[in-house]
């Protein structure tokens, strides 16, 4: 089905795609980390050379292109992954999209020795049209490893609340972490300047992101 809007520069949107079939698009820890090192590699108008620039984030000393996209926050779960994303320049997502999903599926492909398609068609993206939704889809990415131990807490509500937020601070593959003020590598695949200043600090967004378990049960 083809996309009802155009992608415009300054403005935030929520990108998401998953596994053909619903089957995973991870299945190693080090496959994640190949797809982090080609969010940062993707993201620019010069070609991404996974030998020559690195294959995971530690490899990597600097990309040479500008970015062409600015990567808000990102969740990669087992069979799918979530983006929020700031259109840069014009078509800017489409390319970066392009490069990153092609550059995923010809090693994962290579790697588990199959031909064709591994994500379900073409990416899905919807436009932060407005404050409450931009804000809204913050918690609501950095939420979604919690259905990996509660899958059902949506629909029934948060079984343990401590529990909850316990694995989402053990959860790297997200950029949770980051915006609790953890310092690690993955942080240079954001632009925290994008985003409009919502939190005071890394206590603020932990509050704003875990209150939302609450609002599950009520």
């Amino acid at each position: 089905m083809s996309r009802t809007f155009s992608f415009i520069p300054g403005e935030f949107y929520h990108v998401y795609n998953r596994g053909t079939d619903k089957r995973k698009i991870f299945m190693s820890l080090s496959e994640r980390d190949r797809f982090l090192a080609l969010l940062y590699l993707a993201n620019q108008d010069d070609p991404v050379d996974l030998k020559l620039q690195g294959s995971t984030l530690l490899e990597i000393e600097e990309r040479t292109g500008e970015p062409i996209v600015e990567i808000v926050a990102y969740c990669l779960m087992p069979n799918h992954f979530h983006l929020l994303l700031r259109e840069h320049e014009e078509d800017g997502i489409s390319k970066f999209m392009q490069k990153l999903t092609t550059g995923y599926t010809m090693y994962f492909n290579k790697r588990h020795e199959r031909n064709g398609s591994l994500f379900q068609g073409r990416f899905k993206a919807t436009h932060a049209a407005n404050d409450r939704y931009l804000r809204y889809l913050i918690s609501y990415i950095h939420l979604n490893p919690i259905k990996l131990i509660e899958p059902k807490w949506k629909e029934v509500g948060i079984i343990n609340k401590v529990r909850a937020e316990r694995f989402l601070e053990t959860f790297v593959y997200s950029s949770y972490l980051d915006y609790l003020g953890k310092k690690r590598m993955e942080e240079m695949l954001l632009a925290h300047e994008a985003l409009p200043e919502y939190f005071s600090s890394g206590a603020d967004f932990k509050t704003f992101v875990t209150e939302w378990l609450t609002y599950a049960t009520e």
